[in-house]
């Protein structure tokens, strides 16, 4: 009789807590790590030979939109493919509970602009079985995972589902309302939620809803959401995720303003005594010391005791996109009214002289962080099938302005409306600079900054930034040496999951449970490495771009291989991970490093 169900054999052990690597095999037992050591030959039922590969703990995403996709794609892919074995739904204030059966089709609305995902695909691949916040976690536990999940309290259905839609897009709580939004709250809690979510962003909301209104917490009233912080006060447990960036546009925001969002996330960390994760911090040409202050004020926020951690975008994306879909211009409220509306709306619109004037007075607003900069740097990646706009096929809407004498805003929208919207244009880097691999691992390696912001589940016709982990291995250690192993993976699993409260996970000891990464770090490889796969495997016969990954010989979640060499085993042992509820083994919460 084998003494563990499974062995990894061989491997070098990088056990995610900052301690030196070493050889080492791991027996696994009962979806735990039972033994670290050396384990005689043929005492695992299941023995995988991890010689000249790397043994880690598995992935851990704090800011992904799965929340629908879970339903149909229990492995949460792009992130599954990539080795990241748990993540956190409900972000930015965005979600499906509570939410009453007569406000259904609304909430989905509410997600197809914002976070674009189609509204058949969300019909057609979930079934909605649920109203409150509890019923809603029950259903995560009832569905087949191949991933670990836990949930935020997302605020937006929680602020309409106790307001109203109309009152929570236009004023403030009144004192009974906050009451009821602290008792669904501790309720929600009370049931496993591990905190709540908010974005805002203000009346211009880069995200916005289906209709171009911000969403319900864009304009959120503080005090309404210090009253929830209390909520966590008074439980001395959560976290909170928010998207604070009242201040707006870099480019545009005072210091004044900038002052005043980042007055009110102390204020949330004081009121709330409990972790904040501040979206994002991430290093940006334009603004080459921006990250540099971010990462000061968190120090200096935390000296003083108050909890705040920065959500780093690390990974090297970009995003591709035809004016059929794209929306992440709608902090410019011109640009807003013109990409909404059916297609030929839209085509009439974005043709429209007088529209377009509007358009090109607003275009010296452009954020440059956060939508990949500025119109001039775009090239165009195909021309939808049109004849005569192949000619523009490669080059960029700066080079095509300045030949045919336009501004670039008529530059890229003449090629949209002449290929009816189908053209197809690639931005440069949407997220940390390309250039600046230095930065990016500086940023890293401090010790309260989180890599990832990855919107897994989101944007899918635009981008596929759940590949972070394993460009960050690619980029930051194996190919310019900037960051160690030990260090990467402290990042990407303790870090997270500590600071989010799952003190069973996130590392490699006796007693933890079987999240695992193996993998051979010179076969790493991100497929396709310059662009994306269109894949038409969603629901409703509807497509997205995504990037897999080569180099993972072997995923566990809870001990089950769930991948192999890429592919799917098609195991589910994932589990739901209810806040205060978690099966901690006191033996494995030693916090090494």
């Amino acid at each position: 009789m084998s003494t563990y169900d499974t062995v990894i054999r061989g491997g070098t052990l990088i056990d995610g807590t900052r301690l030196p690597r070493r050889k080492a095999d791991i027996g696994i037992r009962h979806g735990r790590v039972a033994h670290i050591g050396r384990i005689p030959a043929g005492a695992g039922t299941t023995e995988l030979d991890a010689s000249g590969l790397i043994v880690a703990p598995g992935f851990v995403d704090l800011h992904t939109h799965y929340d629908a996709q879970i339903h149909w794609d229990p492995y949460c892919t792009v992130s599954g493919w990539h080795g990241v074995t748990s993540v956190v739904l409900g972000n930015c204030g965005f979600g499906f509970a509570p939410v009453k059966p007569q406000e259904r089709e609304r909430a989905l609305l509410m997600m197809t602009r914002t976070e674009q995902i189609p509204l058949d695909t969300m019909k057609a691949g979930m079934q909605w079985a649920w109203e409150s916040f509890p019923e809603w976690l029950d259903n995560l536990e009832r569905i087949p995972k191949g991933i670990n999940c836990v949930s935020y309290v997302p605020v937006s259905p929680l602020m309409i589902y106790v307001m109203g839609l109309e009152a929570a897009k236009s004023r403030p709580a009144t004192e009974a309302e906050r009451r009821e939004m602290q008792r669904l709250l501790h309720e929600a809690m009370d049931a496993g939620a591990c905190g709540f979510s908010i974005q805002r962003l203000g009346p211009n909301s880069l995200q916005a809803d289906y209709d171009g209104t911000p969403m319900p917490t864009d304009c959120m009233a503080d005090e309404d959401i210090l009253a929830l912080a209390e909520v966590l006060y008074e439980r001395d447990e959560g976290f909170i995720q928010i998207t604070q960036a009242e201040a707006g546009n870099p480019v545009t925001a005072t210091p004044e303003a900038i002052a005043r969002d980042m007055n009110f996330l102390e204020r949330l960390a004081e009121t709330s005594g409990r972790p904040v994760l501040h979206n994002a911090v991430a290093v940006v040409d334009e603004f080459p010391n921006a990250h540099k202050q971010s990462m000061a004020w968190i120090h200096a926020c935390n000296e003083r005791g108050l909890r705040l951690y920065g959500q780093a975008a690390t990974g090297r994306i970009w995003f591709e996109y035809t004016f059929e879909d794209w929306n992440l211009y709608d902090f410019s409220p011109p640009w807003n009214m013109a990409t909404q509306g059916t297609h030929e709306e839209k085509l009439q619109k974005l043709a429209d002289p007088q529209i377009r004037r509007a358009m090109i007075e607003d275009y010296p607003n452009f954020m440059t962080a956060g939508t990949g900069g500025r119109l001039e740097h775009i090239t165009v990646k195909s021309s939808g099938g049109v004849a005569e706009l192949e000619q523009y096929v490669g080059k960029t809407i700066g080079d095509i302005a300045a030949a045919e004498g336009k501004h670039v805003v008529d530059a890229i929208l003449d090629i949209a409306v002449a290929g009816d919207l189908k053209p197809l244009f690639k931005t440069g880097s949407a997220g940390p600079s390309l250039t600046n691999p230095a930065a990016v691992a500086e940023m890293i390696a401090d010790p309260y900054m989180i890599p990832g912001v990855s919107d897994g589940g989101a944007h899918t016709k635009f981008f596929s930034a759940g590949s972070y982990p394993t460009d960050l291995l690619i980029w930051l250690v194996r190919d310019n040496q900037l960051l160690s192993l030990e260090e990467a993976h402290y990042h990407l699993s303790y870090l997270p999951a500590q600071a989010a409260g799952f003190l069973d996970r996130g590392y490699l000891r006796e007693g933890a449970p079987a999240d695992i990464v193996v993998y051979d770090l010179d076969a790493l490889k991100i497929v396709p490495d310059d662009g994306f796969e269109v894949r038409q495997d969603y629901p409703a016969d509807e497509w997205r771009r995504v990037q897999t990954a080569e180099g993972y010989r072997w995923i566990l979640v809870n001990g089950e291989v769930t991948f192999i060499d890429g592919e799917a085993t098609g195991a589910t042992p994932g589990k739901l991970l209810r806040n205060r509820q978690l099966e901690v083994n006191p033996s494995a919460v030693s916090a090494g490093g």
